[in-house]
């Protein structure tokens, strides 16, 4: 994220210090990797910059993150962290020194960064200069509503906007379950309480709650049943009250 923020000369700091507990596909759950969590965060950024709040700038962000996932599939083969590394929360800590430290895990994940955040700003770019035929009222995006009920900004609103669907529609690990924990991150180094990383503690006690909330899953194509078409299928999705209960949850935890 820091990198596609800086190449738009738009740094965000506390954002990007927030994303932390993205690392290892969430809290080293494995599911997409932080990077494109990050990435779709940075798209809704700019869409702000561009649009300002509201429905337009939220689609753009949604479209974006369509783009942002393709493309760091087509050049990683998926976008979940365990497909790329073997490695998620129930993984030893001999396979977690062995893949990153005497396989060079690190440097790998670096290159990986280094590689992506130039398609990332390209993709950004092309998804934010199309013309949009048709905007549906608002809500567009679940996290985005979530965002709205937890107090966000109108910039945290759109920013949040295409984690949505499992970021972009695409039916990974939920993105209001993403929009919440970013959020609460932003609210605990504001106040000064400490810092956030990848085993935060209050991250994971957002995921606690989720998880009792959805029958201890976590993708969004689980929970919901299937995968949305397009954003017009998920906005009459929220619209209609799907998920409301998860983000109520979500929402209280702040």
């Amino acid at each position: 994220m820091s990198v596609v923020d800086g190449s738009f000369d738009h740094p965000l700091e506390l954002e990007e210090k927030a994303s932390m507990p993205f690392a290892g596909g969430i809290m080293q759950y494995g599911f997409q990797c932080g990077m494109v969590w990050g990435a779709a965060l940075a798209a809704g950024a700019r869409a702000y910059q561009l649009d300002g709040p509201g429905p337009q700038a939220e689609i753009k962000a949604v479209l974006a993150a369509q783009r942002l996932v393709e493309a760091f599939r087509a050049n990683n083969h998926s976008f979940n962290c365990v497909d790329i590394t073997d490695l998620d929360k129930s993984s030893s800590v001999k396979a977690m020194v062995m893949y990153f430290l005497v396989k060079g895990g690190t440097i790998g994940c670096f290159r990986m960064a280094a590689k992506y955040a130039p398609v990332a700003f390209d993709q950004i770019n092309t998804a934010l200069s199309e013309n949009l035929a048709k905007i549906p009222a608002a809500p567009v995006s679940c996290a985005s509503m979530l965002a709205q009920k937890m107090g966000a900004s109108d910039m945290h609103t759109v920013m949040a906007a295409g984690l949505a669907g499992g970021i972009g529609l695409c039916g990974g690990a939920c993105g209001a379950l993403g929009a919440a924990i970013w959020l609460i991150s932003m609210k605990n180094i504001t106040d000064g309480n400490s810092s956030v990383d990848f085993n935060s503690p209050i991250a994971a006690a957002v995921v606690d709650n989720f998880v009792e909330c959805t029958e201890y899953e976590f993708e969004c194509a689980q929970i919901v049943g299937r995968k949305f078409e397009n954003i017009s299928d998920h906005a009459n999705y929220i619209r209609d009250g799907g998920c409301s209960k998860i983000i109520e949850v979500l929402a209280s935890e702040i």
